[in-house]
């Protein structure tokens, strides 16, 4: 478990260094609600109609062969599910630790949009990994198709790796041990831990281990190609940039279009009676003599 801490003074000598939790805000909240509701859902069920909870488990949870038939919305619903307290617990408080900040950096929507991003690269990734170790050369992987992956670490892990490139020396201390870490090395540290489990979880005799761990690097890819390369705004601001571009460029290319078929009529029905030395409109019997029924527009 992390705590953060929180400098006072503005500087490294002034003021005390203060321990505490980040502030629960609002697309954060909305996660650790939903999470800990489907959890608790899924608890109830399995208790009274295990039935129906395995059937909402074979439609929600994220499985290879499922999602290459069509059943997409996996790569988004598996996120919600999960195999244990300890697991559902583990991914909300670190959510809530480093996505919080995150969140209050972007605001709730872009924040919503990267958590999802992460989850659905991560579950590509184990897609994609499910199916190369069906690949002639790749049995070493251990894993096919059937492979069922539930829970949100690969979007958490995606949470991590942006705080860790956006605040990396936001320090923390990892309870109940005596010491702060600074966020890069804490990110990094798990970082490892997820690459070696992924390596060390492969072979036939442990089939579907590395899975996680793969998943958990696919998320962790996302929010580092996020935060380094993508707009400043998010997927959806860039998109929406892009679209009213082209929109803009097409609709003066149609003006400048106009103007030309315009002006090409006016030539040929005698343009100086219609237009005066500045460019402005002057009906057809106002003859420029100085009797006009009103005085020209100058702009």
């Amino acid at each position: 478990m992390t705590i953060r801490s929180y400098g006072g003074g503005g500087g490294r000598g002034g003021g005390g260094l203060s321990l505490g939790f980040p502030p629960f805000t609002r697309a954060v909240k909305r996660l650790v609600i939903a999470n800990a509701s489907v959890y608790l859902l899924m608890l109830i069920l399995g208790a009274v109609a295990p039935g129906l909870a395995g059937a909402i488990t074979g439609l929600a949870a994220l499985l290879p062969v499922a999602v290459a038939h069509g059943w997409i919305w996996q790569l988004v619903t598996y996120s919600f599910l999960h195999v244990g307290l300890f697991h559902v617990l583990f991914n909300m408080l670190t959510l809530w630790m480093f996505g919080s900040q995150l969140e209050r950096d972007w605001g709730h929507r872009q924040f919503f949009e990267f958590y999802f991003y992460c989850a659905i690269a991560a579950a590509l990734v184990t897609v994609g990994i499910s199916y190369l170790g069906t690949a002639p050369g790749f049995g070493f992987l251990g894993i096919g198709p059937l492979t069922v992956t539930v829970g949100a670490s690969g979007a958490i892990y995606g949470v991590m790796v942006a705080f860790a490139v956006l605040h990396g020396d936001q320090e923390f201390m990892l309870f109940p041990l005596p010491f702060m870490i600074k966020a890069k090395y804490l990110v990094g540290i798990l970082l490892f831990i997820s690459l070696a489990g992924a390596f060390q979880g492969m072979g036939p005799g442990r089939r579907g281990e590395s899975v996680a761990y793969f998943a958990h690097l696919g998320g962790a890819l996302l929010g580092w190609v996020y935060v380094r390369f993508l707009p400043r705004g998010g997927l959806r601001f860039g998109a929406s940039e892009r679209y009213f571009g082209i929109r803009n460029a097409y609709y003066r290319w149609k003006r400048r279009r106009a103007a030309r078929k315009f002006e090409v009529y006016m030539r040929k029905n005698d343009r100086a009676e219609f237009f005066d030395e500045h460019g402005n409109y002057r009906p057809p019997d106002d003859k420029g003599n100085g009797e006009s029924r009103r005085p020209p527009w100058v702009n």
